[in-house]
Order: C-alpha cells, then structure tokens, then sequence
C-alpha cells in the first residue's frame, strides 16, 4: 500500500541555500530508490523558516529502506546542523 510521509523541518535564519542544496541532494538520491513515486517541497508562506517536504512511496518497507540508506542519513546529519529543533517525521496512508 502506498504511503506519504511528511517532514517538516524549522530552519535557523540565513540559512536557505544551504538546505536547498542539501534537500536536492537527497531528492535526486531518492529519485532512484526502490520504490520511490514523487516528492514535493514546500515553504510555510506564514513562517519563511518552516519546511515541508511530501514524499510519496509505494510501500512503508520502501521508505524504511530509504531512511536507512547510509547515504540519506549521511545528508541528513547535515540538514540537522542547519535546524533550530529536530524534525518531524510522520507517515500517512491512503484510505
């Protein structure tokens, strides 16, 4: 069953550039994994530093691949050092 996580992410000020390339960095790896469909992201109008990213799998055993690849948590830990506060990760499927 189909699966769309969502991952929101409040940025520290000044710097945007820096996650934007690091957010393209880790789309264009989740382009080629196993069971990757689409991905989106989005910044809150209202809260310039608050982040959304909607990634849609084919499968929740997928995306836990995905979250386990070392070189997705490599980036990660990367996108960490750029956050004022951990992200939040949440997982919805389609009724």
């Amino acid at each position: 069953m189909a699966i769309k996580v969502i991952i929101e992410r409040r940025l520290k000020k000044g710097k945007e550039g820096e996650l934007a390339q690091l957010l393209r960095q880790l789309r264009y790896r989740a382009m080629v994994a196993p069971g990757y469909i689409s991905g989106e992201t989005l910044r809150s109008h209202d809260d310039p530093n608050l982040y959304m990213v909607i990634s849609t799998w084919k499968s929740l055993e997928d995306w836990r691949r995905w979250e386990e690849n070392p070189e997705r948590n490599q980036i990660q830990q990367k996108i960490n050092e750029l956050l004022e506060e951990p992200a939040s990760f949440r997982i919805f499927h389609f009724v």
